[in-house]
């Protein structure tokens, strides 16, 4: 395949510190990026070359972006499919519009993961109360009811300890199409983050173990405990031939859980993800500049370690108003985002790395 060369614009759609962290890895490599988004406060646009806040759904716009962009690509997962396919007619789009559809479905992804060999917790679509109800007999509590799109973070999710609750679950997600997910014994969650080029090359990192505290991310730590390490060639098989199907182009994010029988897949992420942010100093190689390696074409880098343990933080909130503190620790590299304090926000984060 023939690489991108430097100096050449990478489009990126969103806003968010991933497109942030995007831009600074492309503008390391020789890149330009130009950002597309619609909102008013865009932290991405603070490290990009160039700008433009528009809706995604104007074709005018997407003319436009595409004119200027020599590749695309997106920093999250709920942007409406219509505006990638129109783009991917027009200049490369990466990953692919068949990623983004089967991941903003939690039934049709979770229907290909098991058509790859993948094992899932089980799960019912749900239509309507009734649905919710016959599911419910059948699967059991506890049980975890999420709308059918549109869900991060824990948004879009409630939890279902007795039938008695049904009615209530249905009213807390709006009466919205979902998947009813039962639970499964696990000890640890952990995520497979691969990257593939378009010519089928991959490299992945090893696995963080991942702890949530009100559905956010918490933090993520390596190496992972033993559970995990042994779940990890099984879980990664799985996420490569999710790639290889898609015919995926960058960073692809998996999450797991580490069940008695092994990984039960959880979800799937078609871009850079929370969960690698611990890979900007923790790995030879970032989640971020592989992903710009990969849509352009380039070598992917090294994915091993820099530090005999990692350990990834997120900043919630009002914690982001500890960066004194943090800057003080020696060990401790930090990362703000940017943003306006808001309770619950991904403000930033910090990365330790131990010395053995």
């Amino acid at each position: 395949m023939q690489a991108l060369p430097p100096g050449s614009t990478i489009g990126i759609l969103g806003g968010g510190q991933l497109g942030r962290m995007l831009a600074v890895a492309a503008a390391q490599l020789g890149y330009r990026t130009h950002v597309l988004a619609p909102d008013a406060e865009s932290v991405a646009a603070q490290t990009a070359s160039s700008f433009t806040r528009a809706d995604y759904h104007s074709r005018i716009v997407l003319d436009e972006f595409a004119a200027i962009a020599d590749v695309v690509t997106y920093e999250f997962e709920n942007i409406a499919l219509d505006p990638i396919v129109y783009l991917a007619a027009k200049v490369p789009v990466h990953p692919a519009p068949a990623a983004l559809g089967v991941a903003q479905d939690r039934a049709e992804e979770k229907t290909f993961v098991a058509e790859l060999g993948g094992r899932t917790a089980p799960w019912a679509k749900i239509e309507s109360l009734e649905d919710l109800r016959t599911a419910l007999a059948d699967i059991g509590t506890p049980a975890i009811l999420k709308t059918l799109r549109l869900g991060y973070d824990g948004k879009g999710q409630v939890r279902i300890h007795d039938a008695a609750e049904t009615e209530a679950a249905w009213e807390a997600i709006g009466q919205r199409p979902a998947i009813l997910e039962g639970f499964v014994p696990f000890s640890h969650e952990f995520s497979i983050l691969l990257v593939r080029r378009g010519d089928g090359a991959m490299v992945s990192y090893p696995p963080p173990w991942n702890q949530h505290e009100d559905g956010i991310l918490a933090r993520s730590t390596l190496p992972a405990p033993a559970e995990i390490a042994s779940q990890w060639g099984e879980a990664a098989a799985l996420a490569g031939r999710i790639a290889d199907r898609l015919g995926y182009v960058g960073v692809l994010a998996c999450e797991f859980f580490a069940g008695r029988d092994g990984p039960v897949f959880n979800e799937m992420a078609p871009r850079v993800h929370n969960s690698g942010h611990w890979t900007i100093e923790g790995a030879v190689t970032s989640q971020f500049e592989n992903h710009i390696r990969a849509i352009c074409g380039l070598p992917l880098g090294d994915t091993g370690l820099t530090a005999p343990s990692v350990a990834m933080e997120n900043l919630i909130g009002e914690a982001a108003n500890g960066w004194e503190a943090i800057l003080a620790d020696p060990g401790a590299h930090l990362h703000l985002y940017g943003k306006e304090v808001r309770p619950g926000r991904k403000m930033g984060h910090v990365t330790r790395l131990g010395r053995g």
